[in-house]
């Protein structure tokens, strides 16, 4: 079993989970404050470790008219203020190589994510690796978790082996996902740390034409029943 040490506590499939929480993307440093500060009132409260998310870019918007985020330049200021009001540590995505190799110079981030329509693309998994950081990559909704390991091998190839795999839902017909949760015991078995994505679950893909809907009240359900079989993280956005 693989062991993602951080400085404050570790992620594992035999520890209690961690979240891993924020908001889709930086939409301003206050709005991320605020964000962080709920979210650490409330871990606090109930005796959680949690990892603040949140993505600077968002390049797989369903249209071009969404709004993608920030500059990297500016998310790193705000990412940095987070970190060290609320010692917490900092997950966002990467969409190529240049930001990795942005981040591989910055110690504000902790997790590289990579998304899942991404999860096969080699160059930027082995990129990711490269950076020494822990990655943590978001299974694609037209994966089966028997196919999980080939991303592993692409990202073990540079000598980097802190890996986490999140399930977020596999494509059920148009605009749907739903969730195999034999996928979670099964993806354990490869001992690397399982994430549940419970909100992305949840998601109906380009369900609204231009964007992507959803059934957010199926989030507290989904969250439970990956709790209950065990999981490193529950991821929530």
């Amino acid at each position: 079993m693989n062991i993602i040490k951080l400085t404050n506590f570790e992620i594992s499939n035999k520890n209690q989970f961690v979240l891993i929480a924020g908001p889709c993307v930086i939409e301003s440093e206050k709005h991320s404050l605020m964000i962080a500060e709920k979210i650490a009132e409330i871990c606090n409260k109930k005796n959680i470790n949690f990892v603040f998310k949140s993505s600077f870019d968002k390049a797989n918007r369903s249209s071009i008219n969404s709004k993608r985020g920030i500059n990297i330049n500016e998310a790193e200021k705000i990412f940095y203020k987070i970190k060290s009001t609320f010692n917490c540590p900092i997950l966002t995505d990467v969409h190529n190589e240049s930001q990795c190799e942005y981040f591989e110079k910055s110690d504000c981030i902790d997790i590289l994510q990579i998304p899942a329509f991404l999860c096969r693309q080699t160059d930027l998994l082995i990129a990711a690796a490269k950076t020494n950081k822990i990655i943590n990559v978001k299974k694609g909704q037209f994966l089966s978790p028997y196919e999980i390991p080939n991303i592993f091998k692409k990202i073990e190839s540079t000598g980097n082996n802190k890996i986490m795999i999140t399930e977020r839902g596999t494509f059920f017909g148009y605009n749907n996902l739903v969730n195999d949760f034999k996928a979670i015991d099964i993806m354990k078995t490869f001992l690397y740390p399982v994430i549940f994505d419970a909100t992305h679950s949840v998601q109906e893909p380009g369900g609204l034409g231009e964007k992507s809907g959803g059934k957010r009240e199926f989030v507290t359900t989904l969250s439970m029943a990956a709790a209950a079989i065990g999981v490193a993280g529950i991821f929530i956005e």
